[in-house]
């Protein structure tokens, strides 16, 4: 997919009519607490690593004067377009960035912006992602992509290969690993023995397959059983966590003392990695953590979105 790049000034955009992409509702998690936390000032350059459906966008740029500066990065082309639609005709300065919030260190340098004062990652995926027919729903006949990016490309890792080609022992030990499946070699081996037969093409197909290969009791929990294998696939696809430590490692370089990071996770793996992170570089004296204990949605927000229950924030501040 070619790479592309936005800067635009305040001229406003005019919106298109309404659309089934734009119907859905997308809640950013935790919005409030994580803008405070990052104590955002008028002036300050700000990076929303993982732009999303913009929320948390378009409350950083409330905060920021005009002479403040965002920097928004998503690898899905989609998420460019409808931030940038968002964020039309907003005062401070604007550079939407199509790449992985990993490449940061050298995206910021090529638009004259040497040093940062906080940044945002948001490492949830938003509702327009859910839809978007990229195979990250059970429910639905996609294609078993699971990229966040729009299009991938020919040699591309994707979801499909890896449940069709992937040894079992392979299969498990992601399934296992980066799902905290219990069941994961049941599953794994049910899934090799199904695609013998056909191979993999939907989402829904594989979901199916995983369903039935659980125990009984098993099936009716409070997520479904093929969530978590979902998720161990849509993070060896992203390399999310490869992402995650050298983005962090990244935004740290860059940010200016007394800048801050603030971090949502919603799973155990990728909050480890935060936790760790920050604790090594408090350890350093390098950085003081704002939340010992990350901060969690309160029961008002959980109650509206039920997607906030596993969100965690941790923030850092640089010394």
């Amino acid at each position: 997919m070619r790479t592309r790049r936005f800067q635009f000034s305040s001229n406003p955009v005019s919106r298109p009519g309404p659309s089934a992409e734009l119907r859905v509702e997308h809640q950013s998690v935790l919005l409030h607490e994580a803008i405070a936390g990052l104590a955002i000032e008028k002036d300050d350059t700000v990076v929303d690593a993982t732009l999303g459906g913009a929320g948390h966008a378009r409350a950083i740029v409330e905060v920021l004067g005009k002479k403040g500066t965002l920097v928004g990065f998503d690898v899905d082309h989609d998420a460019i377009e409808r931030a940038e639609k968002s964020l039309a005709g907003v005062t401070p300065n604007v550079h939407l960035i199509e790449e992985n919030f990993r490449n940061l260190g050298n995206e910021l340098p090529q638009r004259r912006i040497k040093r940062i004062d906080k940044a945002l990652f948001d490492l949830g995926w938003s509702s327009y992602q859910m839809a978007a027919e990229r195979g990250f729903s059970f429910r639905s006949e996609e294609p078993l992509l699971m990229t966040f990016a729009k299009e991938a490309k020919p040699d591309a890792l994707t979801a499909a290969k890896i449940v069709n080609e992937w040894g079992e022992e392979s299969l498990a030990d992601v399934i296992y690993g980066w799902g905290e499946e219990r069941y994961s070699r049941r599953i794994a081996k049910a899934i090799v023995e199904r695609r013998k037969e056909q191979p993999y093409t939907s989402a829904h197909d594989l979901a199916e397959t995983i369903y039935a290969a659980v125990p009984a009791r098993y099936r009716f929990g409070r997520i479904h059983p093929a969530t978590r294998t979902f998720q161990a696939l849509r993070i060896a696809v992203n390399d999310e966590l490869g992402a995650l430590e050298e983005g962090l490692k990244a935004a740290w370089e860059m940010l200016k003392p007394e800048g801050r990071i603030a971090v949502i996770t919603f799973h155990s793996i990728e909050d480890r990695i935060v936790k760790q992170i920050f604790k090594q570089w408090e350890e350093e004296e390098t950085g003081v953590r704002m939340t010992k204990k990350p901060q969690v949605a309160s029961d008002e927000e959980t109650a509206k979105n039920p997607r906030s229950r596993s969100a965690k924030l941790r923030i850092i501040s640089k010394n």
